[in-house]
This record gives structure tokens, sequence and C-alpha cells, in this order.
């Protein structure tokens, strides 16, 4: 826990219970939880803790750049600790997202340049190993396309789709 309270001291933040735990919670289930899932996770130790709390704690978290929410579907604000910059897989099967390391080529060039970079994400959508074992399916190591991929300008903003074909 003592990470955690230097974690807020650090930012000028007040130590609170309901802090500690939603940040040792977030830390220890790298599973990017809704906050629905830790309120519903913490109400079993934490009788007192309400969702209304839990969401104002994830917002000031935000605000001090402890904690980054995730909107990789639709209508669904997801949150994973901040630290060593990483990107997000998302599997269309079975909902996980699990963290990727991934080296952007022109992130330093951007960083050094004339604009100022407050944010980054990467997302990539497809289907987990796990998924494609119990479905049979091939992973791209295992899947041969004829298709020639070409890039649009509009393509070039968003982020790659890795979706394989069903045989």
């Amino acid at each position: 826990m003592e990470k955690y309270v230097k974690m807020l001291k650090d930012k000028g933040l007040k130590v609170t219970p309901q802090r500690l735990e939603i940040l040792r919670y977030l830390d220890k289930n790298m599973t990017h939880p809704t906050a629905e899932i830790i309120f519903t996770e913490l109400k079993e130790t934490n009788p007192s803790l309400s969702l209304s709390t839990v969401y104002s704690t994830l917002n000031l978290l935000t605000k001090y750049d402890i904690v980054q929410p995730l909107t990789i579907t639709e209508g669904e604000v997801r949150y994973d600790m901040k630290g060593k910059m990483h990107h997000h897989f998302l599997c269309k099967r079975c909902g996980t997202i699990l963290d990727i390391d991934v080296t952007c080529p022109h992130l330093e060039t951007m960083l050094n340049g004339e604009h100022r970079v407050e944010e980054v994400h990467g997302y990539l959508k497809g289907i987990c190993s796990t998924c494609l074992e119990r479905t049979g399916m091939k992973s791209n190591s295992e899947y041969e396309s004829d298709t020639e991929i070409v890039k649009s300008d509009s393509e070039l903003h968003e982020p790659p789709s890795l979706e394989c074909a069903d045989e």
C-alpha cells in the first residue's frame, strides 16, 4: 500500500482508504475493468463504498495522470494504471483487453517536435489466442491471404484491425 500512498502524495492528493483500494485493485487486476466492475469487486470487502465514489475517484486519478481511461469499444470506459507506454489488444470474441508492447517509430519525432502530445492511444482489435484455440481459427502467422493490403489516408488514422476470416 505504501507505493499507492506515494503515488497520491506525489500528486498532492489526499490519501483515503477508497483511493488506496481502487489503486490497489487496478494494479493487481490488469484486466482493464469498468467502474462498475471495480465497484462490484470492492463492495464485498468495503460495504460503505458507493458507485459514485468509484467514479469520482477514477475521474480524479485520471485528471492527475495516475490512471488512464480506455474507450476501445463504444459506450464503455475501462481503466488502466498509467505506467510504461503500451498499446491494447481487444479480442472481438470474448472482450478481453490485453496490454501489448509496441514501439512507435514516429513517437520520438512527435514528442520532440513542434506539437504538444498529450495522449497516445494504440488499439489493436482481433481474436485472442485463447479464442483462436477454442474455435480452431488460425493466427496471423498461420493465416495466408492473397488479398493485397492498400492503405488510404483515412485508414492511416485508424488502428489496424486484425480480423481473421472464418473457414
